[in-house]
């Protein structure tokens, strides 16, 4: 079963269910912000791509934290941070048995699913 992590509000996210809906993948959505974001999942998601990745820099809540404390941001931190404020997380994160995926496009999408 697919698992595609994210916010409602988020218009990446609608699009990316969309697509899947479109498409016929069955999925089930998982709310940042209500289900939670915990270190298992992150840690997962940190294997197939870097944490650098996962950070969503270009967020609001990214540019919200004081320049001080963006600063040198290591693995540990940006984690910790995520788990903290879970918007700070790249979106969408599509997971499924085997693959996971950052973000969203059309393309990517499409060569995901011609493997699996």
């Amino acid at each position: 079963m697919l698992t595609i992590y994210g916010i409602p509000s988020c218009d990446t996210c609608r699009k990316a269910r969309k697509w899947l809906t479109e498409n016929a993948k069955e999925h089930k959505f998982h709310d940042l912000r209500q289900d939670g974001l915990d270190v298992q999942m992150l840690g997962r998601w940190a294997q197939t791509s870097n944490w650098q990745e996962l950070l969503n820099t270009r967020s609001v809540t990214w540019r919200k934290i004081p320049e001080v404390d963006r600063a040198g941001m290591t693995m540990n931190r940006a984690m910790a941070l995520m788990i903290e404020q879970p918007t700070l997380v790249k979106r969408p994160v599509l997971e499924g048995e085997d693959f996971i995926m950052l973000g969203f496009s059309p393309d990517d999408y499409a060569r995901i699913f011609a493997h699996h």
